[in-house]
């Protein structure tokens, strides 16, 4: 009974999403929009936790700042994945001729820059703005990259998801067999792009300063560069309101002293700074500080 019944619920969640999504993509763009907002504010309201956490995560974050900032932050973390829902919904009508009215870069020169060195390309990117439109933009404006994704547990939305995030000729690699892969894909002078902001178990991980907080974090990533040379170029697509639109930008190359936790927290201190000055773009509903250092207790409930 308990595998139908989660068969079942898949199947409803697949459904869901797909239904969403087709709206998304057929509406007019300004009723996909309020769409999505609206969905958005149903996954706050069904899902309580959610604002529960990024409360908790915002308390010791921004400590000094009122109760309503923090709600305004937590409300534009909605919006954000609305927009987010919208562009991921539309990834199929995107092309060449049209991506410029989604998304245009700021700081290529340090990627093409990086590229020139022919040991591949990091890209250090966060749950932050537009993470799926960054990397299916790129392919389309400059090249294909491979992509790190760790599969869904839903195997029918994963599917979904998967096939729209290569339609643009990227190349997923699985977590599970991700080091020989993206070691190979540098070797060839690809770019590897990686979420790096997610927790990490403590046996996998060292703990790294964020947001004035232990945070445990994998080392795997800067390990990457140590063993094949590749530079560590951090890029983000940042929705600019005034623009109308996301921007795909990349910084400078991270400076490694080979020490990899020193260089761990290198990276997460430049990504702390890039949420800050985005700071209702970043996802603060996940549990990014589950993991404690020994004998600490537990920050959420």
């Amino acid at each position: 009974m308990a595998a139908g019944k989660n068969w079942f619920i898949a199947r409803c969640e697949y459904a869901a999403a797909l239904v969403l999504l087709t709206v998304l993509r057929r509406a007019p763009l300004g009723l996909a929009e309020s769409v999505a907002n609206a969905a958005a504010k149903v996954l706050g309201l069904a899902v309580p936790k959610l604002r529960r956490v990024a409360r908790a995560n915002l308390s010791f974050a921004f400590p000094a700042l009122p109760a309503h900032e923090r709600e305004a932050i937590i409300n534009g973390v909605f919006r954000s994945i609305a927009r987010l829902l919208v562009t991921f919904a539309r990834l199929p009508d995107l092309t060449h001729a049209n991506i410029g009215d989604w998304i245009e870069y700021e700081g290529l020169d340090h990627y093409r820059a990086a590229k020139q060195a022919g040991r591949g390309v990091l890209v250090a990117t966060a749950h932050l703005g537009n993470w799926e439109l960054s990397a299916f933009a790129h392919a389309l404006m400059t090249e294909p990259m491979n992509v790190m994704v760790r599969p869904l547990d839903n195997e029918h939305i994963d599917q979904l998801v998967e096939t729209r995030r290569t339609l643009s000729g990227n190349r997923l690699i699985y977590k599970y067999d991700g080091a020989r892969t993206v070691l190979r894909a540098l070797r060839a002078n690809e770019a590897v792009g990686i979420l790096v902001d997610q927790n990490t178990s403590l046996a996998e991980g060292v703990f790294v300063t964020f947001f004035g907080k232990a945070a445990c974090a994998s080392p795997v990533f800067v390990k990457f560069a140590y063993h094949s040379g590749a530079p560590i170029v951090p890029g983000f697509a940042i929705w600019d309101e005034a623009r109308g639109r996301y921007i795909l930008r990349f910084y400078p190359p991270l400076e490694l002293s080979g020490d990899p936790a020193a260089d761990t927290q290198r990276l997460h201190t430049a990504i702390e700074n890039v949420i800050r000055a985005y700071p209702d773009q970043w996802l603060w509903i996940h549990r990014r500080w589950k993991t404690r250092p020994p004998g600490e207790p537990p920050l959420y409930s």
